[in-house]
C-alpha cells in the first residue's frame, strides 16, 4: 500500500494531493491539552503555532468543520506541524514543511494539502481556498527548492491546481444554465409572472458576475434567489395561487368574531312579567 507521503500531486477519484507557497506565517494561535487548535489566549492552551495563510484559507474553505485537530505538534520550530479536520463528507490534512532557508522566514515553508472526498466537493473547496488566499499558492518563492521538496515540476503544480478550479467553475456554471433553461421555459406563459422571471434574470446575472470573480458565496446567494423566483413563476408549482388565496383570506372582512352568539332571538322570546302589581 502506497505511504500517504507518496501519493503524486493532483487528483484521483478519491484524493487530491496539492502543494501550497505559505506567504505569512501568520495567524498563531495554541493548541489545547487535547491536541486541537484554538484561538490565541484559549484557556488553559499550551503550545503555539503559526498557522499560515495557506493553513487559514484551506479551514475556511472547508466550510463548517470539526475543530483541526493536530497529528504532528510544533516543536522548537512554530511553524512546522501537521493537522487533519473533516467536514461532512471532505477530510483535509495539511503538512506545514520548511524547504529553503532553514525555516527562517515565513516564505521558507510549503503547505502539502491532501482532500478526500467526492471530486466535486474537492473541486469547491480548492477553488474557495484559491479565491479565499488572493493568490496563486503553486507559485513558489524559490522554485527549484519547491520542487525538489515536492517531488514534482512546476508546470503538474499548476495543472492540478487549475483543473480542480476550473472543474468548480464549470459546475457553477452549469447550474446557471440549468436556471436559465428553465426561465426561458416560462417566458411567455403567464403575464402575471413576469415581474417575478425579471428578478430571477437579473440574479442570474449577478451568478455570472460572481462567477467571474471567483466569489462562490456570492453565486450560491444569487442561484437561491433565481430558484425561488422561478419555482414561484412556475404555474405547476401553485405557489403564487397559494399566496394569492392567502391574501384574499387575509384581507376577507371578519363580520363576526368567532367567539360571538347571535342570541337577540333568545331575548325575544323571554317573556315580560310585571310585579308591579302584585303588591
Amino acid at each position: 500500500m502506497t505511504d500517504d507521503s507518496e501519493r503524486p500531486v493532483g487528483s484521483d477519484p478519491s484524493v487530491t494531493v496539492l502543494y501550497a507557497q505559505v506567504c505569512d506565517g501568520r495567524p498563531r494561535m495554541t493548541i489545547d491539552e487535547e491536541g486541537y487548535l484554538r484561538a490565541e489566549g484559549w484557556p488553559g492552551a499550551g503550545g503555539k503555532v503559526f498557522l499560515g495563510d495557506v493553513g487559514q484559507a484551506a479551514l475556511r474553505a472547508l466550510g463548517p468543520h470539526d475543530p483541526p485537530r493536530f497529528t504532528k505538534q510544533p516543536g522548537y520550530d512554530e511553524q512546522k506541524w501537521e493537522l487533519v479536520s473533516r467536514a461532512n463528507e471532505l477530510s483535509l490534512t495539511i503538512t506545514s514543511l520548511g524547504y529553503w532557508g532553514f525555516g527562517l522566514f515565513a516564505t521558507s515553508f510549503l503547505n502539502r494539502i491532501e482532500i478526500t472526498g467526492p471530486l466535486g466537493l474537492r473541486a469547491r473547496c480548492v477553488h474557495d481556498l484559491v479565491a479565499s488566499l488572493g493568490r496563486n499558492p503553486w507559485e513558489a518563492s524559490r522554485l527549484r527548492q519547491f520542487e525538489k521538496a515536492s517531488e514534482c515540476d512546476s508546470s503538474q503544480h499548476k495543472e492540478a491546481w487549475e483543473s480542480l478550479i476550473s472543474r468548480a467553475r464549470e459546475d457553477m456554471a452549469e447550474e446557471v444554465n440549468h436556471l436559465e433553461d428553465a426561465l426561458r421555459k416560462l417566458r411567455g406563459s403567464d403575464q402575471s409572472a413576469e415581474g417575478v422571471l425579471d428578478a430571477a434574470d437579473n440574479a442570474l446575472q449577478e451568478a455570472r458576475a460572481a462567477l467571474a470573480d471567483r466569489n462562490a458565496p456570492a453565486v450560491e446567494r444569487a442561484l437561491g434567489r433565481a430558484a425561488s423566483a422561478i419555482i414561484e413563476a412556475d404555474p405547476s408549482t401553485e405557489v403564487r395561487e397559494t399566496e394569492r388565496l392567502a391574501q384574499r383570506h387575509s384581507a376577507a372582512p371578519n363580520t363576526q368574531k368567532q367567539d360571538d352568539v347571535d342570541a337577540e332571538h333568545l331575548l325575544d322570546e323571554v317573556p315580560f312579567v310585571d310585579l308591579s302589581e302584585e303588591e
